[in-house]
């Protein structure tokens, strides 16, 4: 359930007027997209997400910069796309649709233009692991943010969804966990560390994956 704090700090972003734009971070498996779809939804028309992760570079660009095995890490990404993005919805013109690419895990490739954001959604929800980092082109994403929350969930209940997840999409239990140890724990690692940028900390206990 979100809490109630959530939802009245989402409601004075609406209150305030105008195209507003929230960012949920988080740890891999923490519940960071099923936090923003139920926020979403409880919100109605007022609001929409478009996530981070569907600017996922392709398997094939991986490969040849012979990243895959690191898919997930921050140089997996177009953070500067992400970045441009969340700049044109910040300065969206009335009658314009803006697309964003989408994710798919059951292909583990992102698709590009599949969101359609129209320019009358007040709130812009988006998610995912990086949008409080410092580095690089990440850097430029908290600016475009009109409030930063990072999700804070229990580390077993976070390692147990993160598994979970890596198996429905494949992987055997000893692929999923070799995964985690090898990449998603790294990662976990940076993404702890920019917790301090956000306005608020999300206690949250889904028992969904994100």
């Amino acid at each position: 359930m979100i809490p109630d704090q959530a939802i009245a700090r989402a409601n004075a972003l609406l209150a305030q007027g105008g195209r507003r734009i929230l960012g949920i971070a988080g740890l891999p498996g923490a519940g960071k997209s099923t936090l923003a779809a139920q926020l979403a939804e409880q919100l109605g028309a007022s609001a929409m997400v478009v996530p981070m992760d569907g600017f996922h570079l392709a398997n094939a660009e991986l490969q040849r910069l012979g990243r895959a095995a690191r898919k997930g890490a921050p140089d997996t990404f177009d953070a500067a796309g992400y970045v441009a993005l969340l700049g044109r919805i910040r300065q969206q013109r009335p009658g314009e649709v803006i697309y964003a690419p989408a994710f798919h895990r059951e292909i583990e490739e992102p698709i590009a233009s599949e969101i359609p954001i129209p320019h009358d959604v007040p709130l812009i929800i988006t998610e995912g692991n990086y949008l409080l980092m410092e580095d690089g082109a990440w850097a430029g994403v908290r600016a475009q943010l009109d409030e930063a929350w990072f999700v804070d969930v229990d580390a077993q209940q976070q390692y147990g969804q993160l598994l979970a997840r890596h198996m429905r999409y494949g992987r055997s239990q000893a692929q999923a966990e070799a995964w985690i140890a090898q990449t998603d724990a790294p990662n976990a690692q940076r993404i702890a560390a920019t917790a301090h940028r956000a306005d608020y900390r999300v206690p949250w206990a889904s028992q969904a994956m994100a």
